[in-house]
């Protein structure tokens, strides 16, 4: 099988292109046919070697990718309920694997999406977000219909499936932030939010505007911000660190005196521990996502174009999700 590897921790130049001996799935697992990756920033920190040495994660050589999309291939021992042909998105749970043209994966990280009428395209770049979406607002923190949810990094890979589910179940309002270069092309954005602002000015131009949900995938600045733009009683979640920024934080007095909440999000940790909140979630998911409520930008490039994926991302010059085809 074709597959990008990560050959040393360091720059995109050390993502390379291979052949490696085909998989085969053991019992209780999946094998795909891959037709789409999707590129995330989970990926490009992983590579930076930001989590060298860590427990559980990644070590040289590997084959980076957590978002697969495609069609199943083969079924292990006692896997009954797909079919071979089946279309189907999958999680890694190691957030590897997926730049290649064959994945392996456990049943219970395998969704079908064959009886939707969507784009796989958009399927692997939407769906397994969307999930760890509604899990993240009706698990840690807890969406109240009526309530109003402000969503930083507004078109990030994560935070797009935000609004869509945040609608689904119930928000009265959603609003976006986005760097200041990013706020003219907002205006042609699909996604359900009422407003973008840009996050530089956020402060002055919401004025008085309070939010009962704060979603942070940035951190830095706008994560320390966030606190004067919640409600009372609010909660603020978050779920990644874009900015780079490792030294930001929140004033715990101010916590403490606005009643706030403030939880983490990292899927990794908490979809094993809580696999009752999976269905519900994909059911959600593949609504949005057929309904026109995920709707975000992708771009496709050849699996061989891994490196230039991830400087996009590195530069913040990706407009939307970038996928990468076999």
């Amino acid at each position: 099988m074709k597959a990008v590897q990560v050959t040393d921790f360091g720059t995109a130049k050390v993502l390379a292109l291979t052949e490696l001996p085909d998989l085969e799935p053991g019992p209780g697992q999946v094998a795909i046919d891959v037709t789409h990756a999707a590129v995330g920033l989970i990926d490009v920190y992983l590579r930076q070697g930001l989590y060298e040495g860590r427990p559980g994660l990644p070590q040289p050589p590997y084959v980076p990718g957590l978002e697969v999309g495609g069609t199943v291939r083969a079924l292990g021992e006692g896997v009954t309920d797909l079919a071979i042909g089946e279309k189907v998105v999958a999680l890694s749970a190691s957030a590897t694997g997926g730049y290649a043209s064959m994945y392996v994966s456990d049943r219970a990280r395998v969704l079908s999406t064959q009886a939707y009428d969507l784009d796989p395209a958009l399927a692997v770049a939407v769906v397994p977000n969307a999930v760890m979406a509604h899990v993240a607002l009706t698990g840690p923190i807890q969406l109240h219909p009526g309530e109003r949810v402000l969503v930083h990094g507004a078109f990030g890979a994560l935070a797009a499936t935000f609004p869509g589910i945040a609608k689904q179940l119930g928000a009265a309002r959603v609003v976006g932030t986005v760097r200041s270069e990013r706020v003219a092309a907002a205006a042609a954005s699909r996604l359900p939010y009422d407003q973008i602002v840009d996050s530089a000015t956020m402060l002055t131009v919401l004025g008085d505007e309070k939010f009962d949900v704060i979603v942070d995938p940035v951190g830095g600045q706008v994560r320390t911000e966030s606190l004067k733009l919640l409600a009372p009683g609010g909660r603020l979640l978050l779920v990644g660190n874009a900015s780079g920024d490792w030294q930001h934080g929140v004033d715990g007095n101010g916590i403490w005196q606005g009643n706030f909440i403030v939880a983490g999000f990292n899927a990794g940790g908490y979809l094993p521990a809580h696999p009752e909140a999976v269905p519900a979630a994909a059911a959600a998911a593949l609504t949005a996502a057929t309904s026109g409520l995920a709707d975000t930008e992708i771009e496709l490039l050849p699996l061989g174009d891994a490196a230039t994926a991830h400087e996009r991302l590195e530069d913040h010059t990706a407009q939307g999700r970038i996928v990468l085809v076999p």
